[in-house]
């Protein structure tokens, strides 16, 4: 069958739409913080794979980091240029903060997408009784403080009336009050009505604000100072009698960073295999 003028845009406009369902993201610019490891790291791969350019950002060790960047820029064919950059900034700090919003709009233009994913924890474990006033304070610096700055910040800078998100991540640990998370849990919980919060806020700006709260995932972070009992059993606590993998939590940020999840907004999404 000949191909004529109609039968070629037919085709070129199914090529588009595939691309548009294979890289829905494509065109947008992103900022995922704490992006050298664990659950970031995913998260900026899968964004970049769904088409974004992405700023990885880090606080301490660049070596990561630039490896995040180096692996989404060799995704990317030799047309698209660069597609990652990396930047050092502690989120608990407003002018690393502006800068790091900077930094992004000076690389690759005006930003869609920020995603705090930034936080830390007591490996110790302590009881809220043992807390020290400076854990409490690293704790909340970091995880409410950190959010609430590039959350401030984002909704000043990403794009208004094109869809911007702003996805903030929280923990299905605000679900259950287990011993020894306190400090962790408290500053989670703050970060989510702080979200939902922000999400009304934003309204008529076409910028949703949404929490995604994974469960026990297999990272550096969770598996600091547990035993492998320990893991075991949290691990056989699941339904699905595993823990979390990194690759479970990544599609669901990206879903709600893409135009389908519009109808999103306020919203805690816990993924943690029905654990919570």
């Amino acid at each position: 069958m000949p191909l004529t003028a109609t039968t070629v845009e037919q085709k070129k406009r199914s090529e588009e739409e595939k691309r548009g369902m294979t890289m829905p993201l494509e065109g947008r610019v992103a900022i995922v913080t704490g992006a050298s490891r664990g659950i970031g790291r995913e998260i900026a791969l899968h964004l970049a794979e769904k088409g974004a350019k992405v700023v990885v950002n880090y606080s301490s060790n660049q070596g990561p980091a630039e490896e995040v960047a180096s692996a989404i820029n060799n995704l990317a064919s030799s047309g698209d240029g660069v597609r990652a950059i990396v930047c050092k900034a502690d989120v608990a700090e407003p002018s690393q903060v502006a800068q790091l919003f900077d930094t992004a709009e000076h690389a690759f233009g005006p930003l869609h997408i920020v995603v705090n994913n930034a936080g830390v924890t007591d490996s110790k474990y302590p009881t809220l009784a043992q807390t020290s006033d400076e854990d409490w304070d690293r704790i909340f610096q970091v995880n409410c403080k950190g959010a609430f700055l590039c959350s401030r910040e984002a909704a000043k800078r990403v794009v208004r009336g094109g869809g911007g998100r702003i996805i903030n991540m929280s923990s299905s640990l605000v679900g259950m009050p287990i011993p020894g998370f306190g400090a962790y849990t408290a500053s989670k919980a703050a970060m989510e009505m702080m979200t939902r919060i922000l999400a009304q806020e934003l309204r008529g700006t076409k910028i949703t604000a949404n929490c995604v709260a994974p469960g026990a995932v297999a990272t550096d972070l969770f598996l600091a100072g547990r035993s492998k009992a320990a893991v075991e059993a949290v691990a056989e606590s699941s339904p699905f009698e595993r823990l979390g993998k990194v690759e479970d939590v990544a599609p669901v940020v990206a879903f709600l960073a893409s135009d389908q999840g519009e109808w999103v907004n306020g919203q805690v999404v816990r993924v943690n295999g029905g654990r919570v």
